[in-house]
């Protein structure tokens, strides 16, 4: 083996670091010191369970008759068959094929074949989980779970905001679309092909002079295209982002978006979004943001890969919002492979913020594997008002500011 070819393989071993999500890898071991969206709230039904994948773990997510929902292991202990095909029971799951009983901390609680006169010691995972903001959050980690702060999002909290929520299931690993979040340089090309919506139009293709601040949450940052065309984003460690893109029509708002990238495994993502109305919008933009998210927002381009990928024409001329976004974003980052191959890559000077991001996530991937403490992420004491495009409205008024970032 050559000194490049061993060169090249040191790098690929490195690069796998950032791309495994397995409870017995360092990346698995950070991810779990959070909480993490799994599913959206109105996917489960009371009464009713459902089959969830999270950081390569097989789960099943059940609403119980008082209305919580519990997250325990995805099969029976007893003949490995799914649980969530079975039934809820109170606050408990019982499995279809033998009847074994759980409760929300994954222990069995009754083998009713078993004729037990004591309780079982059998235990499958249980982890704690939260709603919010129309998401379901897990903690998948060890001891206690955090407090829940760090992926509050405060501008959709907000009185009088109006909110949406996004699902869209990728077959690529999550790590590309984290870097993604730090390539402000993409959306003066990705966001122009298909068609150019209003996203793209605010963005305009220049190319942006960049900087990056790494924040008590996660990273800032700063595309300047003009001295009126400055775009930021806010991203939360470790995989949420927050952006800003116009509204539905130039009389709407901008809107906030949250998303997140959950890895479901090695291969596959599940995106999570909220879309935030800011309190002062019009009963008409109300009406649109509600009408448009019920017919159009749960797109998702990958439903859509041969069509995409083969004749590049976008055929939904009504939905220029998220669905046109999305699919541009998907043509890019699934455009690499599943898992792209980082140490054939040739970066340049406007990949400094994927390259801040990598050591932010090695620097705390080694501080894992040495068995030390990481950095302790907090949520910023005031939400980023992230600027707007010159014109646009922002509430009742409107107010000249400057654009945001993806």
């Amino acid at each position: 083996m050559s000194a490049n070819d061993e060169h090249r393989q040191e790098r690929a071993h490195q690069f796998q670091r950032l791309t495994q999500c397995g409870h017995d890898t360092d990346m698995g071991k950070l991810l779990r010191k959070f909480w993490q969206p799994i599913e959206l709230s109105e996917s489960v039904e009371l009464n009713a369970a459902i089959s969830v994948k999270a950081l390569g773990e097989e789960l099943t997510l059940y609403r119980g008759s008082s209305g919580a929902l519990h997250l325990v292991g995805g099969r029976c202990a007893h003949r490995r068959t799914l649980l969530h095909t079975g039934w809820v029971v109170g606050e408990e799951i019982r499995c279809i094929y033998h009847g074994w009983q759980y409760d929300h901390t994954g222990a069995c609680v009754n083998r009713p074949a078993e004729k037990d006169t004591g309780m079982p010691r059998t235990k499958i995972a249980g982890y704690p989980v939260k709603e919010y903001q129309g998401l379901i959050f897990a903690y998948m980690g060890e001891g206690d779970a955090p407090e829940f702060d760090l992926p509050r999002k405060l501008q959709a909290e907000r009185d009088g905001a109006v909110t949406a929520n996004g699902k869209e299931s990728w077959d690529n690993n999550w790590f590309q679309q984290v870097e993604n979040s730090m390539d402000a340089v993409h959306v003066s090309f990705v966001h122009m092909a298909l068609t150019v919506g209003p996203f793209g139009s605010a963005v305009t293709t220049s190319i942006p002079e960049l900087s990056y601040e790494e924040t008590m949450a996660g990273i800032r940052q700063t595309a300047r295209r003009s001295e009126n065309n400055i775009r930021q984003s806010d991203w939360t460690f470790p995989n949420n982002n927050h952006i800003t893109v116009p509204g539905l029509t130039p009389e709407d708002p901008w809107l906030d978006v949250f998303v997140w990238m959950l890895p479901n495994d090695e291969l596959n993502t599940t995106r999570f979004m909220i879309y935030s109305l800011p309190p002062g919008a019009s009963d008409a933009s109300k009406l649109r943001f509600r009408t448009y998210f019920a017919k159009y927002g749960k797109y998702d381009p990958a439903a859509h890969h041969d069509e995409l990928f083969s004749s590049r024409v976008w055929k939904n001329p009504e939905d220029t919002f998220v669905g046109l976004t999305a699919a541009q974003d998907y043509l890019s980052i699934r455009g690499q492979e599943r898992i792209v191959k980082r140490e054939d890559e040739i970066l340049g000077r406007s990949d400094a913020g994927i390259v801040m991001l990598r050591r932010l996530f090695f620097r705390e991937l080694d501080l894992v594997n040495q068995g030390q403490a990481t950095k302790d992420w907090k949520r910023l004491n005031e939400p980023l008002n992230l600027p707007r495009q010159p014109g646009a409205q922002t509430g009742p008024k409107a107010a000249p500011q400057a654009s945001t970032a993806t």
